[in-house]
């Protein structure tokens, strides 16, 4: 049987989907995306509203993560660069805190920031020299303790856990009390210390329609949401079934495969929230955050501070409220605006958009880096991506998406392929 005759459906055109999509191809395969939604992406999306490009919830990319760098033309998308370092708020008062090594001008402010001791910062900077040393793979093998206990391990004052690390890795981890595995928290630092947290021109929905644009034969399926499948049978809601040899699961199983039902992965979630305003209280890109604890709202950005093909020449404010809450859309917005005001001065704003983000992270323990082809099959013709296989990361997503294509590959053809990744792991 020729390659191009093989049933290969690939269920999610996520960025796991879209990456096992490409080796399919590059190994001569020619397989079939079904999408629930109207496009492709997944978590991965962006909009356009009154004239602004709108990130489903605030999100970046770190150039330093070594599957992107295979999958990804980053010329193409245009990266803008965010400064590598934070704005910390109190009382509406600002002090910036940023890496000196890779921005000189972050030397003086940071040295003399009242976030923490000098020998907070001192820890700081031994930290980065540790982590650029250690590998990805001795770092997804160190045990695993909380981020908080970690920090509080190396010797880090409770005043700067609380002022920065707190609400930085709040952003980044989606949880408030710090509580995700060290390993995650070492990963994401090394990647920070190695590059630059990117935003494409066109928003992050750039980097999906990238993917989806390096596919020259792979057909799509938009608006088909899956019902269920077994090991031939794909069987959509509307009763459709559709004949496949082999599928990757690029998206939520459990609802999908009998034997996953008491497996739902869970999930942590978040809001974030879009203002309109006249002026901009920094002009930097760079991220806000709010370490008071009264406060709702855990970090801000002006995502015009970058070129994001802002078509009205006006200002963006982005929100992400990590903290539970029960309030409603506009109890929600009049908080937010308190505590744009108390905290960072900032009074006038519109508001334009609210993403309430249901499914923003997987909630995972044992998290791991790698995994080998085979771990991705779940039966005979049925293999199994998504960064809730790792981590929950842009870079475990198309990693899981690569293992899970060449497992499919490897029953096809039998024999081993030998990963070109492998090397950069160690």
């Amino acid at each position: 049987m020729d390659k191009s005759d093989y049933k290969i459906n690939i269920i999610g055109a996520g960025v796991s989907g879209l990456v096992a999509a490409q080796v399919l191809e590059n190994h001569g395969y020619q397989p079939h995306i079904i999408e629930a939604t109207d496009r492709v992406g997944g978590r991965v999306k962006s909009d356009s509203v009154e004239g602004f490009v709108l990130d489903h919830g605030f999100q970046v990319l770190l150039e330093a993560y070594p599957v992107a760098k295979k999958y990804l033309d980053y010329e193409r998308l245009e990266l803008q660069k965010l400064l590598p370092g934070a704005l910390l708020f109190n009382n509406g008062k600002a002090q910036v805190i940023g890496d000196p090594l890779r921005n000189f001008s972050f030397l003086i402010p940071t040295l003399f920031a009242s976030v923490g001791s000098f020998s907070d910062k001192l820890k700081i900077f031994k930290l980065n020299q540790l982590l650029k040393k250690k590998s990805i793979a001795d770092i997804f093998k160190t045990e695993e303790k909380s981020t908080l206990v970690y920090l509080k391990d190396i010797g880090f004052s409770d005043r700067i856990i609380q002022q920065f690390f707190k609400p930085f890795f709040t952003g980044i981890f989606l949880e408030t009390e710090l509580a995700t595995s060290s390993r995650m928290f070492e990963f994401v630092y090394k990647m920070f210390g190695e590059g630059m947290a990117v935003i494409p021109k066109g928003g992050i929905q750039e980097i999906p329609n990238q993917l989806k644009a390096n596919l020259k034969k792979t057909s799509f399926q938009f608006n088909t949401r899956v019902k269920e499948l077994s090991q031939s049978d794909i069987v959509l809601e509307d009763g459709t079934k559709i004949k496949s040899q082999f599928t990757i699961v690029a998206t939520e199983a459990s609802h999908l495969i009998s034997n996953l039902k008491n497996q739902e992965v869970q999930w942590k979630s978040c809001d974030t929230l879009y203002f309109q305003t006249t002026s901009r209280t920094y002009k930097e890109a760079i991220i806000g955050l709010i370490p008071e604890e009264t406060a709702l709202i855990n970090n801000i950005f002006y995502p015009t501070s970058v070129d994001n093909n802002n078509e009205n020449g006006k200002n963006l404010l982005s929100v992400t409220v990590v903290k539970h809450h029960e309030l409603s859309e506009e109890e929600l917005i009049n908080t937010v605006k308190r505590d744009l005001k108390t905290c960072c001065g900032i009074d006038d704003v519109q508001f334009v958009k609210r993403y309430a983000i249901k499914k923003a992270l997987p909630q995972l323990d044992h998290l791991q880096y790698e995994l080998s082809s085979t771990e991705t099959k779940l039966k005979t013709t049925i293999f199994l991506a998504g960064d809730q296989l790792l981590n929950g990361s842009l870079n475990a997503a198309m990693l899981s998406g690569e293992r899970a294509a060449i497992g499919v590959i490897q029953t096809l053809e039998g024999g081993l392929i030998i990963d070109e990744l492998t090397s950069e792991y160690s």
